[in-house]
């Protein structure tokens, strides 16, 4: 088996200013991740060996187009096991993350990882987007997890409508792949769209994609 340090190359190809912190963080979701998804099963089990590409990397993505600004809140809708939330939260440590998600047992995951590399920037939240009222947040973001139209509903009424970044307003982004002319259509939104392989010159992540809607 590839040693973690191996496998971190793939993100260290594309980033190189992180702390020792950061990096003994990003060096520990390896074997943690192994160790959780053999008890529940959060990551398919052909890609727990990608790992870093298919699924650090990828959530990193939002990272090489938007730098946060420190104290800002940012909403992970349906983070599953932990992404994009976790790479963003180790990325960004003075940024506050919410992460949230239907099923108890992948927030479990969630809450171990970042128990045991010490992530102090993140809290998580059981249940659906919609149900929660009394908070707002800068940024919503989103891995794949539902349409377009339906993540928009889900986050708009959650965000601030204010401008915290000097390039972007604040808004919706989320991680989306293949053809997305018939889901853009139905949403009726116009989208700002990055494809991820102008920031990762690696062939998995042709036709994948970074798509922004600004409040």
């Amino acid at each position: 088996m590839e040693k973690t340090k191996d496998k971190l190359e793939i993100i260290l190809k594309y980033f190189s200013d992180f702390t020792p912190t950061q990096l003994n963080q990003l060096e520990q979701l390896d074997s943690l991740y192994q160790e959780w998804n053999a008890a529940i099963n959060v990551i398919s089990r052909k890609d727990i060996d990608s790992l870093y590409e298919k699924h650090v990397l990828h959530s990193l993505a939002i990272a090489a187009w938007f730098e946060f600004p420190p104290g800002i809140e940012i909403i992970d809708i349906g983070t599953g096991g932990g992404f994009p939330g976790i790479p963003l939260a180790i990325f960004f440590p003075d940024v506050k993350f919410h992460l949230v998600d239907s099923i108890g047992k992948k927030l479990k995951v969630v809450n171990a990882v970042a128990d045991a590399i010490e992530l102090k920037n993140i809290t998580t939240f059981h249940g659906r987007a919609e149900d929660i009222k009394s908070k707002k947040f800068d940024f919503a973001v989103s891995r794949a997890v539902a349409p377009l139209k339906d993540l928009w509903n889900w986050s708009k009424p959650l965000l601030r409508n204010e401008r915290k970044m000097e390039s972007f307003k604040n808004g919706l982004i989320c991680l989306k792949g293949g053809d997305l002319a018939a889901e853009i259509a139905e949403s009726t939104l116009r989208p700002h769209i990055r494809d991820i392989q102008s920031f990762f010159n690696e062939p998995y992540f042709y036709e994948k994609y970074v798509l922004y809607v600004p409040v």
